[in-house]
C-alpha cells in the first residue's frame, strides 16, 4: 500500500503546478518569447522537470492538479484560459499528455540514474507529449471541433514543426538540470530520502 504524501512532497508537487501555470503564459509576461509569431510556452519543459525531479507519481499527480484547477475554472492554460469547456478544445490533449509525459519521464530515471537516461527519459517524455497531443488533436477537428479547410493528419503535424526544435532543446536542458539537482542538491535533501520511501 502506498504511503500517504508528506508536506514537503505536496509543497514541492505544488510549486511545479504553480510553474505549470506561468509554463502556459510566459509570453504574456516575457512578450519577446514570440518567435515567427510562435509562443515559445515552457510547459513540456516543466512537465519533464516534474517527472524527472519528482518521480513518476508525484509528477504525475503534479500534472494532474494543474489540469484539474483549469478546469475547475482558474486561469491557469494558455492565453489564460480556463474551464470545464477546454475538454473540447482541439488542444487539451497536450494538457492530458503533461500526465503521461511526468510519469514516464520519472518511471525511467527510476532504474538509472546516468545522465544519459536523465536526457532520454526526457526526450521519450517530449516525444509522448507530442504523439498524444497532436493525435488528439487531429481526431478532435474531425470528430466535434470545426476543422480549417482541407485539414488532414499531415497538416497536424506539420503544425508541430516550429515549436519542435525549442522543445527538443528545452527537453534536453531539463535532464541535464534535474541530472545536476539529483547529485548537488536533491541526493542530500530530507525529499530525496522520503522518495526513497515511496
Amino acid at each position: 500500500m502506498k504511503r500517504q504524501l508528506s508536506a514537503i512532497e505536496l509543497t514541492i508537487a505544488g510549486m511545479f503546478v504553480a510553474l505549470m501555470c506561468i509554463g502556459a503564459n510566459i509570453t504574456s509576461i516575457v512578450p519577446f518569447m514570440v518567435v515567427g509569431g510562435v509562443p515559445i510556452t515552457l510547459q513540456t519543459f516543466f512537465a519533464i522537470l516534474a517527472g524527472a525531479i519528482l518521480g513518476s507519481r508525484l509528477g504525475a499527480i503534479s500534472m494532474l492538479v494543474y489540469a484539474f484547477i483549469g478546469l475547475a475554472g482558474a486561469p491557469v492554460f494558455a492565453k489564460f484560459g480556463g474551464g470545464v469547456g477546454h475538454l473540447l478544445s482541439p488542444t487539451f490533449g497536450f494538457i492530458i499528455s503533461f500526465i503521461f509525459t511526468a510519469y514516464l519521464t520519472g518511471k525511467l530515471i527510476e532504474r538509472n540514474k546516468s545522465v544519459s537516461i536523465y536526457i532520454t527519459a526526457a526526450l521519450v517524455g517530449m516525444t509522448v507529449n507530442y504523439l498524444f497531443g497532436t493525435n488528439w488533436m487531429y481526431f478532435a477537428y474531425k470528430l466535434w471541433a470545426a476543422a480549417p479547410e482541407g485539414f488532414t493528419y499531415h497538416m497536424a503535424w506539420l503544425w508541430m514543426i516550429p515549436p519542435l526544435p525549442k522543445d527538443i532543446i528545452l527537453a534536453v536542458c531539463a535532464g541535464l538540470m534535474a541530472h545536476r539537482m539529483e547529485n548537488r542538491v536533491l541526493s542530500r535533501s530530507q525529499f530525496r530520502k522520503l522518495q526513497r520511501t515511496n
